[in-house]
Formats: structure tokens, C-alpha cells, sequence
């Protein structure tokens, strides 16, 4: 198969074309060529990608072709997505690119003030961008219809399968129309994920791009075997020594704080993001980060996935996530769009088996250092 190289090949309309083009899209990653094309003829879509492949444009693009045709007429789109961070973004992307002002979108998710969100969906919307729980909610109350959704966007079913969500979308899948178009996204098709493809898609157009179990080739991958109580040292160290942005991830809450204030105390500007900060405080952290306020953000695996933070230097695994598949969705937070990036991996005597066990299942082979002495 040969892969359209320019978003000017889609057969696009002028609208969005200029949208794209005021917003430096050119060429399409491999999931926006493998996806696009399927999804504006109205067929299902499965895709497979790695994070930081371009997928959020992949379905934005067939989104806002539907809603121009369909203009003046009551007709919705529907994207469910796991986490409020990742839905926020998938908005700001959307008003990006969208051909009218009259293509209004909603952001229904939970944590944020519900009289804002219904008050918005009651002036009449053609997106609504969604958690589940939240969207349930107002399903239940009767305050939102969903008998007028043309495409429904599932993105990143992986994770709201690991988050309980499934029978929250089980209900939401069933108050929209049966002759919906459905495109649906996941880093891995196994288990459960099969069994959502097979319940709510039709003949499926199947895209998969790379290893979905396999960090970028892009991204440089170090190991450091150093004890607990070395590892803030070696952290500072590695700031110190490198330059650009860090994403740390810790395994608790109260790690993500205790790191974050000793960077703090020793000068770094540093901030944290878990789920015990209000969702006020997490977009802010999420905000400084990005735009540079701060250079570390600290953070547990609410941020490992669905945050798409441009130009993240260096990633740190302060703490060993607890599967193969975290380490994948953790180190995708850097090295995206084919830049290059740096994932330094920090183990203690007790988790080099399970350091291992992460490279056997993933096939990767980590560059490995011994600290003894930091300084």
C-alpha cells in the first residue's frame, strides 16, 4: 500500500485545508495515512499506534469534514477518552482545526464545574468530548441526548478498560444510533479490547503502525543501577547535566510530592501532578510545564498516558513502573513525532529482576550504568 504523503491528497475541503495549513500540518504520520482515508468514506476504524503518532488528528480530521456536510442539520460527534487531561487537549485540538465557529464542541468530564458544561451543551453542540464517568452522569439525569451522534471516537480504549470504565461505555455506546460510525483506538489489541472491537464496530478497517509493545527507535534508553536513597542525588545530577525538559515519574502521591519539593529546595523549578491535586491544580502544573514555567514535572501514571506535551527532553522512570506496558506509555511521553529523546530508567538492588523482566518482554536492550557515587 502506498502512503499518502500530503494532507492536500485527502480530498479535504478548502476550509479545512486552510485550517491544517495555518496550523503547520503537512504530511501525515502513518496512523493519519492509514486512518483518514477509511474514515472519511464512513467506515469503522480499529487502529494500533504508539503514543505521540499523530492519532488525535486522525479522527479530528474525519469529525470535521462530517460536521461541515452536515451543517445546519442536528448531527453529533462523540469522543470518549479516559482521563480529563487528555480530553481537554483533544478539545484544544479541535478548535484548532475546525472549518467553522458554528462546529461547537462541549467538554464533559468530571472535576470541572458541571453547570459550565451543561449550560454550553443546552446552547447546542456538535462534539462533545468526554469521560465516561462524568457523561454517564448526565446520561442518567437525562440532561444530554446522544440520539443524534453520527461518529463515535473511542480513544484510548486500553486504558479505560484498566480503569473500570467498561460498563460505563457499554451504556453510553447504546443510547446512540446503531448506524453510528465508530473509530476506535488502543496501544494494544488484546483481551478486552478485542471484545469492545467485536461489540462495537463493523468490518472494521484495521490500521496498526510499529510495535505497539516497543518504545520509539528514537528514543535513547539508559539504565542506572543505584540505591533508593541515591536516586534524588542521581536525579539532580542528570538535570544538572542535560539540557531541556524532564517528566519524572514516581509510583505514589506522596513520592511525587517529596521529589518535587526537594528539586524545589535545591533550586529546580519543579512541580507535581497526581490525583489528591484538584483538577484546577493539575491544569496548572500540566500549563507551567508546557509553557516552559517549570522544567520538571513530577508525576504519577494519571499523566503517563494521554498527555501530549510537545518537546519533553528527557523522561525518568524515578521509580520502576509495574509492567511493560507502563514502561511503553511512560518513555512515549518523549521522543515524539520522530524527535529524539532520552529515557534514564533507575532501579535499586531489589528491582533489577523486575528491570529485566521489562526488557525481556519489550526486546529492548537498556544501555546500563552503575552509580556508586553520584557526585
Amino acid at each position: 500500500m502506498i502512503l499518502t504523503t500530503q494532507f492536500s491528497q485527502f480530498s479535504l475541503s478548502s476550509a479545512l485545508m486552510a485550517r491544517l495549513k495555518a496550523n503547520q500540518f503537512e504530511i501525515p504520520t502513518p496512523v493519519q495515512a492509514g486512518a483518514i482515508p477509511p474514515a472519511l468514506e464512513g467506515r469503522d476504524v480499529l487502529a494500533t499506534a504508539q503514543t505521540g503518532t499523530g492519532k488525535t488528528l486522525s479522527f479530528l480530521i474525519p469529525i470535521v469534514e462530517m460536521l461541515q456536510k452536515a451543517e445546519g442539520r442536528d448531527t453529533l460527534a462523540l469522543i470518549v477518552l479516559p482521563t480529563r487531561e487528555l480530553a481537554m487537549q483533544v478539545e484544544t485540538a479541535f478548535r484548532a482545526v475546525r472549518s467553522s465557529q458554528a462546529q461547537t464542541v462541549a467538554l464533559v468530564v468530571g472535576g470541572m464545574s458541571e453547570q459550565g458544561q451543561l449550560e454550553t451543551i443546552r446552547r447546542g453542540v456538535r462534539l462533545i468530548v468526554a469521560t465516561p464517568g462524568r457523561l454517564e452522569d448526565f446520561l442518567k439525569r437525562k440532561l444530554v441526548r446522544l440520539a443524534q451522534v453520527r461518529i463515535l471516537v473511542l480513544d484510548e480504549v486500553d486504558r479505560m478498560l484498566d480503569m473500570g470504565f467498561e460498563p460505563a461505555i457499554r451504556r453510553i455506546a447504546a443510547t446512540t444510533p446503531a448506524e453510528r460510525q465508530t473509530l476506535c483506538y488502543s496501544a494494544t489489541l488484546e483481551g478486552a479490547v478485542k471484545e469492545v472491537a467485536r461489540n462495537y464496530l463493523k468490518n472494521p478497517v484495521r490500521v496498526e503502525i510499529g510495535s505497539v509493545m516497543k518504545p520509539a527507535e528514537n528514543v535513547k534508553l539508559q539504565a542506572f543501577d543505584v540505591d533508593a536513597d541515591k536516586k534524588q542525588e542521581l536525579l539532580e545530577h542528570l538535570l544538572n547535566a542535560e539540557k531541556g525538559s524532564f517528566l519524572v515519574f514516581v509510583r505514589t502521591k506522596h513520592g511525587a510530592d517529596r521529589v518535587a519539593r526537594r528539586l524545589a529546595r535545591s533550586g529546580h523549578a519543579a512541580i507535581q501532578i497526581h490525583g489528591d491535586r484538584s483538577q484546577s491544580q493539575r491544569n496548572q502544573a500540566l500549563r507551567n510545564f508546557t509553557e516552559g514555567r517549570h522544567r520538571v514535572l513530577v508525576a504519577t501514571d494519571v499523566a503517563a498516558r494521554g498527555l501530549d506535551v510537545a518537546d519533553v527532553a528527557h523522561v525518568v522512570n524515578y521509580d520502576l513502573p509495574k509492567a511493560a506496558e507502563d514502561f511503553v506509555h511512560r518513555v512515549g511521553r518523549t521522543g515524539r513525532a520522530s524527535a529524539k529523546g532520552i529515557a534514564s530508567t533507575f532501579a535499586g538492588p531489589a528491582e533489577r529482576n523486575d528491570l529485566r523482566k521489562i526488557e525481556r518482554a519489550l526486546s529492548i536492550q537498556m544501555r546500563h550504568f552503575r552509580v556508586r557515587a553520584v557526585r
